[in-house]
């Protein structure tokens, strides 16, 4: 993962350089900083803008004692928008504004937490689990096919009545 994080945060920032000096070289600086610096502005707006309707929208499934799952992730994904956006480059400021797009970015946060979802087994006391965080009870199969077992927290240290020691939540 490592390896992978620094051929990343160095790659990028090598083509995003000589995509803006080819592009100065074929339009000159002026046009090329003015770029740079608009996509910024207007990316932090835009940014902060749908950050705004997110931020409502989670606290609405709060209220409304619902996960709020898919507006978390989308969250994180304008942020993420945010500072690509903010960073001088053209790529990241396509994918900035493409994570910027509600529709473009529901779907892609769709599928981020499918794959968490298939990955995860969320046990909580309120009878959440696996599978989008749908409300189920204890007993219950999860996405596993393994019942859903409820434990108290209080509880978390004693052996299950059956004495599985998965049932604890490893």
């Amino acid at each position: 993962m490592l390896p992978r994080l620094i051929l990343v945060l160095t790659v990028i920032p090598l083509v995003e350089l000589l995509i803006l000096l080819r592009l100065a070289a074929a339009v000159s600086w002026g046009p090329t900083i003015a770029l740079v610096v608009i996509t910024g502005v207007l990316g932090a707006a835009l940014a902060r803008r749908e950050g705004v309707r997110t931020l409502s929208r989670i606290q609405e499934d709060l209220n409304a004692g619902r996960v709020p799952t898919l507006a978390l992730v989308e969250g994180l994904m304008i942020l993420l928008a945010g500072v690509v956006l903010v960073t001088p480059g053209i790529l990241t400021d396509l994918a900035g504004f493409v994570l910027l797009i509600p529709a473009l970015r529901r779907r892609i946060a769709s599928r981020v937490v499918s794959a968490i979802s298939r990955r995860v087994v969320v046990m909580h006391p309120g009878g959440f689990q696996a599978g989008g965080f749908q409300p189920g009870s204890a007993g219950q199969p999860t996405a596993s096919g393994e019942p859903f077992i409820d434990v108290p927290a209080e509880g978390r240290d004693a052996a299950p009545p059956d004495g599985n020691p998965r049932s604890l939540g490893d």
